[in-house]
């Protein structure tokens, strides 16, 4: 499960919402990609709202079969493009990592932490 904030819930989920829908309806990748882009092209798809940031807590959490799954708790930041390091991302030592949206234009900054939402500690067993 995603928790949304009020600004990523309607600047961000839209998106996520409409790819998931090609997904349950058996778009191949180039298809979502090129539907990914006609919305950025006519406007349907923009930079996030100021603010936009989600949760990613659960243990339940599954981000997709190529990352294995689930990952790390973790909070995600959704800002305009902006360069990784902006936010000290992708940088030997930081914590943070960040994901360059394509073709959206958002970059996305992941901040793991430590517990879960029910209060464990978060391992690499799970």
């Amino acid at each position: 499960p995603i928790c949304f904030n009020a600004a990523a819930t309607h600047s961000v989920l839209p998106e996520y919402l409409g790819r998931t829908k090609w997904v349950l309806a058996g778009a191949t990748e180039a298809q979502i990609l090129e539907h990914a882009k006609a919305a950025v092209v006519s406007g349907a798809v923009g930079a996030p709202a100021v603010g936009a940031m989600c949760y990613m807590m659960s243990k339940q959490q599954y981000l997709s079969d190529k990352a294995g799954g689930h990952w790390h708790p973790h909070l995600m930041y959704f800002l305009p493009k902006t360069d990784d390091a902006a936010w000290g991302a992708n940088l030997p030592g930081s914590p943070m990592i960040a994901a360059q949206g394509d073709p959206e234009p958002v970059t996305v900054f992941f901040a793991p932490v430590p517990k879960w939402s029910d209060g464990t500690m978060w391992s690499m067993e799970m």
